[in-house]
């Protein structure tokens, strides 16, 4: 019933900058929340940062001050600026929509997005 996709990857030097964006879309559903996810190789997945729609956000310790979450309620987007980037934060980000559908909460996943970075 959802659709989320995210934009926005590339190929940037370290210490360059990178905004990800991700938009939900569909009928039938509110957001209680929206993620960034990345999965490296050979690594699980780790949660980035969370906004919910509220606007309360949360950061892994390895990004803080460097990654800012925001949303725009309204267009059921979500934004990841990323600074000062290192080779480390080389991965798949994935966007992910914590939905209310009928009552019930659901996880919808985009389909990720490449983030190189270059030292």
């Amino acid at each position: 019933q959802v659709q989320v996709v995210e934009s926005g990857g590339g190929l940037v030097q370290a210490g360059g900058s990178l905004r990800l964006s991700c938009a939900a879309s569909g009928s039938g559903f509110s957001i209680n929340a929206m993620s960034w996810y990345r999965q490296a190789p050979g690594k699980q997945r780790e949660l980035v940062a969370t906004i919910t729609s509220g606007g309360s956000t949360n950061y892994a310790d390895s990004v803080k001050g460097r990654f800012t979450i925001s949303r725009d309620n309204a267009k059921n987007t979500v934004y990841l600026q990323m600074n000062s980037l290192k080779p480390e934060d080389t991965a798949v980000y994935y966007c992910n929509a914590r939905l209310i559908i009928l009552k019930a909460q659901y996880d919808s996943w985009g389909q990720g997005t490449q983030v190189t970075v270059s030292s």
